[in-house]
C-alpha cells in the first residue's frame, strides 16, 4: 500500500490542481463517459434510480478452423471429448460471472441465457441470447459468454488447429433508456 500524504495525495503524486470538469470537457466537450465521474476518474454508474425493465442481448462469436478441424468436431472425433456441451456451459458460466470478468459491469439478476452453436465447413458460430428484468442491460453478459464460449471451444481443439481465430460482436439488444440496437450486418 502506498501512504497517503495529508492532503489524500499519493507519494509521489502530482500537486497540479485537478480540473472539476469531466475527461471529455478537458477537450472542449461534454463527458461521453457516464463511467467517468466529474474528475475523469473511472467509476461504477450508480443505477439505483432507474426503472426495471425487461432487457435482452444477443451476441455472436465466430470461430474460424481448418476445414478437418470442424469435419472432427462435427464427428465428434476430438481430444477431450464433449466439445459443443463444454462450450455451452462455458458460456453460460461466463454470462453470470461477467461482473467478475468487466470491472465496471454491475451484477445483475438475469432470468435466460440460450446458446446455439452451428457447425459450417471452417468455422462454428456461437450465438448467445441474454434476458434480464432489471436496471441496467445485459450486452456485456452477451457478449462475455460468446466470448468465453469461442475460447473455450479453441482450449478444447487446440491439440487439432492452433490457428483457429474469432470475433466477438453484439447483434441486437432490446430495452433500456438507450433503445434498441440492431447490427445491420449480422
Amino acid at each position: 500500500m502506498s501512504k497517503k500524504t495529508l492532503e489524500g495525495k499519493k507519494a509521489g503524486e502530482s500537486k497540479k490542481p485537478r480540473s472539476s470538469k469531466g475527461a471529455g470537457e478537458e477537450r472542449g466537450g461534454p463527458s461521453l463517459s457516464p463511467h467517468l465521474d466529474d474528475r475523469g476518474r473511472v467509476h461504477m454508474v450508480d443505477v439505483g434510480a432507474k426503472a426495471e425493465t425487461t432487457r435482452t442481448a444477443r451476441a455472436r462469436a465466430v470461430v474460424i478452423m481448418e476445414r478437418e478441424t470442424a469435419r472432427r468436431l462435427r464427428a465428434g472425433d476430438t481430444p477431450k471429448g464433449d466439445v459443443l456441451a463444454t462450450v455451452r456451459l462455458a458460456a453460460i458460466v461466463a454470462a453470470k460471472r461477467t461482473p467478475d470478468i468487466v470491472p465496471l459491469a454491475h451484477p445483475i439478476r438475469l432470468t435466460k441465457v440460450a446458446v446455439e452453436i452451428e457447425l459450417q465447413d471452417d468455422r462454428a458460430v456461437i450465438d448467445v441470447t441474454t434476458r434480464a428484468d432489471d436496471r441496467t442491460g445485459v450486452e456485456m453478459e452477451a457478449m462475455t459468454a460468446a466470448a468465453a464460449g469461442a475460447l473455450t471451444l479453441y482450449d478444447m481443439l487446440k491439440a487439432l488447429d492452433r490457428a483457429m481465430r474469432f470475433e466477438v460482436a453484439l447483434l441486437e439488444k432490446t430495452g433500456g433508456k438507450s433503445g434498441d440496437f440492431r447490427r445491420p450486418d449480422p
